[in-house]
């Protein structure tokens, strides 16, 4: 069964409370007190909700985060330019994102001001200090997030993790959450349409807003920690392992 198209005016329409929501929310951002922690974590809570209520998409909360664990390196499987909304939705931190995402209009600037962290994947000499930022983050209590795999895949399966910023857990004595993203289509089918893997923007967007339904399923791991002797690589494996699993769990009734 192919899953249906949205009519033409509601995809407009998710369009518009888009555009809507992305002149409040950077009005909102520019007003946050970087100093204040539950002022942050409120702001970008309502940024992943207002974000995916615009575009009418469901999230499911599968398996739920710990509660009162903070000071988490979070580690993700990369789909979507959603995924971020996803999981701002319902576990604040900060983001650590490609450089060229800094570029993009208005979300590059949005991603400023919620304490995006933006890296160059293919500069060897970022990922020092950023392991050292990551970390005193962490130590301070910051959740900070990140897409090991550092591109987008087509969802049905993952691609293998880069081991560099799990240094920074180690060196923090840190956990790491590891989370699952999941996307399905109105007929409740796993769906590759949202990936953002052979697409431009553009064209990703109006993808999303031409489905019927949209449901993304979120699962978060029991928090993993290092061993004494583990190195990242160690590390990088055992949450890979986690996330493969959860991922191809039903990737086997999918809709491409």
């Amino acid at each position: 069964m192919h899953s249906q198209k949205a009519p033409f005016f509601t995809r407009l329409g998710r369009l518009f409370r888009l555009a809507g929501w992305l002149f409040r929310t950077g009005r909102h951002l520019r007003r946050i007190d970087a100093g204040n922690p539950a002022e942050r974590d409120y702001a970008v809570i309502t940024l992943g909700k207002g974000a995916l209520e615009a575009l009418d998409i469901e999230l499911e909360i599968g398996t739920p985060p710990a509660d009162n664990v903070k000071g988490v390196l979070v580690a993700a499987n990369h789909v979507s330019w959603l995924d971020i909304f996803a999981m701002s939705a319902v576990y604040p931190s900060s983001f650590i994102a490609k450089q060229e995402i800094k570029d993009w209009p208005v979300l590059g600037k949005m991603g400023q001001n919620a304490g995006t962290v933006f890296i160059n994947r293919n500069s060897r000499r970022d990922v020092e200090p950023i392991n050292q930022a990551i970390c005193a983050a962490l130590k301070a209590g910051q959740n900070v997030s990140f897409f090991p795999e550092a591109r987008t895949s087509l969802g049905l399966d993952i691609l293998s993790f880069k081991a560099a910023l799990f240094q920074s857990a180690i060196d923090a004595d840190a956990p790491v959450q590891a989370v699952t993203l999941r996307y399905y289509d109105d007929a409740g089918k796993r769906t590759t349409v949202p990936s953002y893997a052979q697409v431009d923007l553009v064209r990703s967007l109006w993808r999303i807003v031409s489905m019927k339904k949209l449901r993304i399923r979120i699962d978060f791991a029991a928090p993993i920690r290092s061993g004494k002797d583990e190195d990242r690589f160690m590390l990088k494996d055992k949450v890979e392992s986690s996330i493969r699993e959860v991922v191809l769990s039903d990737a086997h009734d999918s809709e491409k």
